[in-house]
């Protein structure tokens, strides 16, 4: 499916600012996106330093996701704020 023949706004708007380079069944999240409104999430590490420019795309994600009518949220991580982000997270993270 070609980015112009996307119904959905909020999927129009997030490909015209590039926040998409490649989508598994995009007419299957068009067709989802303009059901009704969909919930996105994004978890932070409590024990970080701080955010950093990586975080900001997903944070900018949401709030796309707020403005088109669906629900954002952003958590901060349960499991991760017991343990951090360890370098072994399969081990870790069982």
């Amino acid at each position: 499916m070609a980015e112009h023949a996307l119904k959905s706004p909020f999927l129009k708007e997030a490909y015209a600012r590039g926040y998409i380079f490649q989508c598994t069944d995009l007419a299957a999240l068009d067709d989802a996106m303009c059901a009704g409104p969909v919930t996105g999430y994004i978890g932070f590490d409590p024990t970080a330093d701080s955010l950093h420019v990586g975080n900001a795309l997903s944070i900018m994600m949401l709030r796309l996701l707020q403005k088109h009518g669906h629900r954002p949220i952003a958590l901060m991580g349960g499991g991760t704020a017991k343990i951090g982000d360890p370098s072994f997270r399969d081990e870790a993270r069982a």
